[in-house]
């Protein structure tokens, strides 16, 4: 497919088979089908095909993966379409520069742009004419080819090919032999250069099912049944099989843990910041990560069964949902391209009744070019490369059009909370020591014993001890872990417990457990009596209460969205002032949380972070992602943040990416009425001879300037909510320049 018009023909051709329901994605080259048992795929491929386009059915275990190679094949066009055409236009364009036989050369020159270059627009043209439709490939290809064979008819018949010829300058008279190869060079050129950006966006948009596939473990260490390790592809592995998981290393899929005990790293899928307690008998996901000790675990999922294939299928589906990209100048290629060449006949016609036949032709020529979708073509692109390139200036990657026209509607904001909304890093809130106890006595002893374990929220009691001054510890003995309860160690000759209220019931101490608290709780005992506890939370970032502000300012309804606990979330909620609270939910009831809002009739946008947002970011009308979150999270979103301050992400960007978008939609809108407007002031006057073809070729030149200098503007967009948010993206321009 080529263009927008392409995905509607192949829509409503599927559509009007019986019991066949379909939905074509232009950005993802992708057809949704739901069909009636009686109609096979094989049938539904081969009606796509016989219309001259390619398709294929997925393949039944795999999501299918777009290759580059339209990409590729668009930059290679391009490169030499540019190489070729500049030289052609600053000849024929600059009378000082016309050597004896240049227009010779540049005849040599545009031919290989025309012909090689322009290929995809004259192959798609003529698919359309073979089965009686017409597009945006159809002007582009006859603009580029009418402009060149007449020229090059001018050049052979005419005295245009005698030396030392030069370019005329007059615009309102003369058909005979005036030479326009530079306008078949520049409207292939810009055209490709559209075509280009159009080939990366939707190469684009089927990385985030490829960075899934890449996610999960490539080989494992399975266990024989006389207790040997072998490694082999995990591809290999089947149901029931025994597989090693060391410490670092990914689970490599979803099964049941048969020896050993460890800490797994869960939040990757769930969004749990602290991680889980194993042992025998815990089931375990692929593509986590095991952070503490040697794992046996048997197999119970594998293949497309497992829950990151299942991720991996709602990302696909959630895509491949989207709204098409309404890209206006495609839609009414239908009605414009057959008026245009209509016209162009006509004119043809009458004036070969009143005038001579390189008049006539010439009259034609002029209709043709200055009808050439230039300004159509460069509208959109334009003003997206240039918004796109402003955004990463300030810290914000927005993607295609569609991220541009959904921000325009967003009036619901679902947040995710690790890692999002927090750091996603333990640090201690607060030590609580017993009357009897000293706050550094306590600290002392639970870091001491701490100090020894691997955990998160080890790690942070240990850190918090190291801020404090004059507190140093001493070592701890007969250390030993409880997986998911806490630790025991021997610290100065005193027997110390650190843990949940479980552990101490276990040494025979009551604990009246904190109640009211968002935060984990972890107790401390020793002598057999209990000493105090430590309270432990992630990090808020500073910009989150920043954010919401100015969230409510534009009038959003704010949501938190997370996976985390309940007393987690609310935490956090009341800390930033949220009343709706969605928590506990899995990666599958995000998508579906986002979903339902939407059939509410909301317009979504999903702020996350990690491989369990994925789902849901690709759901939403728009997806935000955080730079500092897995490369899943940012594939499938359509807005990435990556500005910074204090060392953590600046989440007052979410409101930049916004407002930055709905600043390019409208330069796009504004781009397209004014090409709508040139070609219908312009056609008229070269129907009735006032435009040469010469200066049909500056008009539309002059129309492509306009475009492209309104899209420049956009250079000059600054955030308008503070000075201070301009000065960091200027500081972050500077260093994305370096």
């Amino acid at each position: 497919m080529t263009c927008a018009a392409c995905a509607n023909r192949i829509e409503r051709k599927l559509n009007r088979i019986d019991g066949v329901r379909a939905t074509v994605n232009f950005a993802t080259a992708t057809a949704t089908v739901e069909h009636d048992s009686a109609v096979a795929v094989p049938d539904l491929v081969a009606t796509v095909t016989a219309m001259g386009y390619t398709a294929q059915p997925p393949a039944p275990t795999t999501i299918a993966q777009e290759d580059d190679r339209t990409t590729n094949d668009a930059g290679r066009r391009l490169l030499v379409a540019a190489a070729f055409a500049a030289p052609v236009m600053v000849i024929s364009m600059t009378p000082a520069a016309q050597f004896p036989y240049w227009q010779w050369a540049t005849a040599a020159l545009t031919a290989p742009v025309v012909a090689w270059a322009g290929w995809p627009f004259h192959r798609a043209a003529m698919i359309n004419v073979r089965h009686g439709a017409a597009t945006m490939d159809t002007l582009v290809s006859l603009g580029a080819l009418v402009s060149f064979l007449w020229s090059l008819w001018a050049l052979l018949a005419t005295p245009a090919g005698q030396p030392g010829l030069q370019m005329s300058l007059s615009w309102f008279s003369g058909h005979d032999h005036p030479l326009y190869f530079e306008v078949g060079a520049a409207l292939v050129t810009f055209l490709l250069a559209g075509r280009w950006l159009e080939a990366r966006a939707r190469y684009r948009a089927g990385s985030a099912v490829r960075s899934l596939a890449r996610l999960g473990a490539k080989d494992v260490a399975v266990l024989d049944t006389d207790g040997t390790e072998r490694r082999t592809q995990v591809t290999d592995l089947r149901v029931g099989d025994l597989f090693v998981v060391r410490p670092g290393e990914k689970i490599a899929t979803d099964g049941v843990v048969e020896a050993g005990v460890s800490a797994v790293d869960v939040a990757l899928l769930t969004g749990e910041s602290v991680p889980v307690e194993v042992g025998p008998g815990s089931t375990v996901t692929g593509a986590t990560v095991n952070t503490g000790g040697r794992l046996v675990v048997r197999a119970s999922r594998v293949g497309a069964d497992t829950r990151l294939a299942q991720i991996t299928r709602l990302v696909a589906e959630a895509q491949a949902g989207k709204a098409r990209i309404q890209r206006l100048a495609d839609e009414v290629a239908g009605i414009f391209v057959p008026f245009v060449l209509v016209i162009a006949l006509a004119t043809f016609a009458g004036w070969l009744v009143l005038a001579p036949a390189a008049t006539a032709v010439g009259v034609a020529v002029a209709v043709l070019i200055v009808a050439c979708p230039c300004a159509l073509g460069l509208a959109t692109p334009t003003a997206l490369l240039v918004g796109t390139g402003r955004g990463a200036q300030l810290g914000v990657l927005i993607r295609g059009v569609a991220a541009l026209e959904s921000a325009r509607r967003i009036d619901t904001i679902v947040l995710d909370k690790t890692g999002t909304l927090t750091s996603g890093r333990m640090r201690v809130t607060g030590v609580h020591p017993l009357p009897e106890v000293s706050r550094s006595e306590l600290l002392r002893l639970a870091a001491a014993v701490e100090a020894c374990s691997e955990h998160p929220v080890a790690h942070a009691i240990v850190i918090a001890a190291g801020a404090e001054d004059g507190l140093s510890l001493p070592p701890a003995d007969a250390f030993h872990a409880e997986p998911g309860l806490g630790a025991r160690g021997t610290v100065d000759q005193v027997r110390v417990t650190i843990g949940n209220a479980r552990l101490l019931a276990l040494d025979g101490i009551d604990v009246d457990q904190v109640t009211g608290s968002a935060d984990t709780v972890v107790y401390v005992a020793w002598d057999g009596q209990l000493r105090g506890w430590i309270t432990i939370a992630d990090t808020l970032r500073e910009s989150t209460v920043p954010m919401l502000r100015r969230l409510r300012a534009l009038g959003l309804r704010p949501v938190l969205l997370t996976g985390d606990s309940l007393a987690a979330a609310e935490g956090v909620a009341a800390q930033v002032g949220l009343t709706e609270v969605i928590a506990d939910v899995t990666p599958e009831a995000k998508a579906a949380t986002v979903r339902r809002l939407r059939d509410e009739g909301a317009t979504v946008a999903m702020i996350g972070d990690g491989v369990n947002d994925a789902a849901a970011l690709a759901e939403a009308d728009l997806g935000v992602a955080i730079a500092t979150g897995s490369d899943v999270a940012i594939e499938a979103s359509d807005v990435t943040i990556v500005r910074a301050r204090a060392g953590t992400v600046d989440l007052t960007a979410v409101v930049d990416a916004l407002s930055l978008a709905r600043a390019t939609l409208r330069t796009i809108k504004v781009n397209l009425f004014w090409a709508f407007a040139y070609n219908s002031l312009m056609i008229p006057l070269a129907a009735v001879g006032l435009v040469t073809p010469m200066l049909a070729a500056a008009a539309m030149a002059c129309s492509s300037l306009l475009v492209v200098l309104n899209s420049l503007r956009l250079f000059r967009w600054r955030p308008a909510a503070d000075e201070a948010v301009g000065q960091r993206a200027d500081n972050n321009r500077r260093t994305l320049i370096h």
